[in-house]
């Protein structure tokens, strides 16, 4: 077996470990550990979006109210 070879063998060894670490060997690995927290910030971010959608005519509201009571309308 040539240098060559050898190298060739040893870089395949690697990356098939770094493949299983990322996959998992039979258990939930890396990327469903990733997939579940990418679910979590996508729940969190629509939270978020109607939290907002909300808040926005309230404030809305309000600061018309306010503008009235304080006599600055026009």
């Amino acid at each position: 077996m040539t240098d060559f070879e050898t190298r060739v063998l040893g870089d395949l060894e690697v990356v098939k470990s770094q493949m299983q670490q990322i996959m998992g060997i039979g258990q939930p690995g890396r990327l469903h550990e990733i997939e579940g927290r990418l679910v979590s910030t996508e729940r969190a971010m629509q939270r978020m979006k109607g939290v907002v959608a909300a808040l926005g005519p309230v404030l809305a509201i309000a600061h018309i109210v306010i503008g009235y009571l304080t006599g600055k309308h026009s």
